[in-house]
């Protein structure tokens, strides 16, 4: 895999360059929104709608979109299809024009366009990983703070108490079994 990067910028490949402390931050944000993102239940699904709601209330829905753009690129199983695949992210959340813009660096605008000429399952790694860190940073506590995700983690322990009541209802109705028969 090769990376472009303009000379005196320090050459690394992806994400290993870069410091222990960012790769730490990187992890923990990783943990709190990938957990929506890689898990199916219905709570992680809600979260990440919230989640979502809320970086579109603040203007910031570019961002997830993109984060979530980046991984199903780097799921993408035939080689044919990246190069459509990457010029499409590129053009609607990193090109001068792109009608999703994400804020980025020049820099790291210039080396994932760079990495467009051949593109790989890593191509937009850099940028990704900054608005990653522009998540963790700014939005994500924001909106642990706000009334959306109060709203929801409220919704969710009515759901989870009314689901436990319903159990034990179900379990106090059922009729005994043989072994617990009394003698």
């Amino acid at each position: 895999m090769d990376i472009y990067f303009p000379s005196g910028f320090p050459v690394c490949r992806g994400i290993t360059g870069l410091s222990n402390n960012c790769l730490e931050r990187a992890k923990r944000l990783k943990a709190c929104v990938g957990g929506f993102l890689q898990r199916q239940d219905l709570s992680s699904l809600y979260g990440l709608y919230a989640f979502r709601a809320f970086l579109v209330s603040e203007f910031s829905e570019e961002n997830i979109a993109f984060y979530l753009a980046c991984e199903d690129y780097k799921s993408t199983k035939s080689a044919s299809k990246m190069p459509s695949k990457a010029k499409r992210i590129y053009e609607e959340f990193i090109g001068s024009e792109a009608p999703r813009e994400v804020n980025i660096d020049y820099e790291t605008r210039d080396i994932t366009q760079a990495n467009l000429k051949s593109p790989t399952a890593s191509c937009f790694d850099m940028a990704q990983y900054r608005i990653y860190i522009l998540m963790e940073k700014d939005c994500y506590p924001r909106f642990l703070r706000s009334a959306a995700y109060r709203n929801l983690v409220n919704q969710l322990t009515l759901k989870s108490a009314r689901q436990e009541a319903r159990s034990k209802k179900a379990i106090a109705a059922r009729p005994p079994l043989e072994d617990e028969k009394p003698k």
